[in-house]
């Protein structure tokens, strides 16, 4: 970061920090990705879900190390670039923004689905203004808001697993794996269930709002991650439990059917107002993230330096955060939910590819976690629908082309 920029005010600690985690991986995620999850991995969900946590526990520690060791607002875009080089450091910056740009517009899409399935655009866009503006006030009531999302989330899920552990109608031994798994199909619902694993991210692109952070950071990290994991599991087994594999493939609200099958259907309204409460926290922390890395970039200006500007008030990247907005709420008008995630989860994959590669550099002792993460990635990245791999790599080689191109020109000015 050069001298001269203003720097974020330092203003959270473990606590905070954790829920700003929780509040992004605790989403849309586990009430909308696991009936496609099912669909692919079939009797195999369980493992799917496993092989997503490991991949998950992977870039958290790689990611947590490199957070406290370079705590700047940017993630792996200032990882690749002080260990790889400024191309890498580039590619994971474009990845990031673009990948997390479409998470963006599903989470608001989840939002209007679930609150207004017939106007869902509409109330999609609504989400992304609201959660603009409270961004833009400062991440200390980011913070705060996020904080009772994820309580009221918890509470809900945790309702949801009680009454499918108390139906009449649960059987554990839908839970047994059968012929009907391969390994493709694991690992396609464990990237579709990553896509709901990645918000421990948010907590290392707060790296300059976080205090103290080489002991906030390696902290708070694996924490939210680890609470994660524990609902995710029992989220699955209940659904697994009540509904079987087949049925919660063809599930269009999994949790719903879910606590509506176990004999409660009272409080499948509940549900539905969680998921859209849910999608709408992951929506604020991924604002935060996003306009984060592009502050991050503008500040090195490979995106328009106007937005590395810091509110003198707020201090916030205001302008950061309105430019995503008016992003993520164009394409929240247009979109399609399910490619949407695709992309997703194809960007923030190559993202933590590079994070983990970067994290191979520190020590040569300590290289077991980052070359089994950025295999993980790069394996759950191909595994993703066709159509997702393809627009993906093609959006990633047009981010180097683009950066091809600045350079070029730098040259000839030089040279000049």
């Amino acid at each position: 970061m050069p001298e001269s920029a203003p720097a974020l005010r330092r203003r959270l600690g473990v606590f905070d920090a954790v829920v700003i985690g929780l509040g992004s991986m605790i989403g849309a995620g586990i009430f909308a990705a696991l009936a496609p999850a099912a669909a692919a991995a079939g009797s195999g969900l369980l493992i799917g879900v496993a092989v997503a946590g490991v991949v998950a526990y992977c870039n958290a520690t790689s990611s947590a190390r490199l957070a406290a060791r370079y705590p700047a607002s940017g993630g792996a875009y200032v990882y690749g670039r002080e260990r790889l080089g400024e191309f890498w450091g580039y590619l994971a910056g474009w990845s990031f923004v673009v990948g997390k740009t479409a998470s963006c517009a599903a989470m608001a899409l989840t939002v209007g689905s679930y609150l207004w399935p017939a106007h869902t655009h509409a109330v999609a866009v609504a989400a992304v203004v609201a959660v603009t503006a409270v961004d833009y006030f400062g991440v200390h009531k980011s913070a705060l808001v996020t904080r009772i999302i994820v309580a009221v989330v918890l509470a809900v899920l945790i309702a949801v697993v009680a009454t499918a552990f108390g139906a009449h109608t649960a059987d554990p031994a839908r839970l047994a794996v059968g012929s009907d798994i391969t390994p493709h199909g694991v690992l396609q619902a464990a990237a579709l269930l990553f896509f709901a694993f990645a918000g421990y991210a948010r907590i290392a692109t707060l790296g300059e709002e976080v205090r103290d952070p080489a002991r906030t950071i390696p902290r708070a990290v694996p924490l939210a991650l680890g609470i994660t994991l524990i609902v995710y599991t029992l989220v699955a087994v209940a659904a697994l439990t009540v509904l079987g594999p087949h049925e919660l493939a063809r599930a269009t609200a999994p949790l719903a059917d879910l606590v509506r099958t176990a004999g409660f259907p009272g409080l499948a309204p509940v549900v539905r107002a969680a998921a859209a409460l849910a999608a709408l926290g992951a929506l604020l922390a991924l604002v935060l993230g996003v306009s984060r890395t592009t502050l991050a970039m503008a500040r090195d200006r490979h995106l328009p330096h106007a937005l590395a500007a810091i509110h003198p008030r707020f201090g916030v990247p205001h302008r950061a955060e309105l430019a995503v907005g008016v992003i993520v709420a164009a394409l929240a008008a247009t979109a399609d939910l399910r490619g949407a995630i695709g992309f997703s989860s194809f960007g923030v994959l190559a993202y933590y590819a590079i994070a983990n590669a970067s994290t191979w550099t520190l020590a040569p002792g300590r290289r077991v976690i980052p070359v089994a993460g950025a295999l993980g990635c790069l394996a759950l990245a191909f595994a993703l629908p066709r159509a997702s791999v393809i627009t993906g790599a093609a959006v990633l080689a047009l981010g180097a082309l683009v950066y091809v191109a600045r350079l070029s020109e730098r040259r000839a000015v030089r040279n000049s």
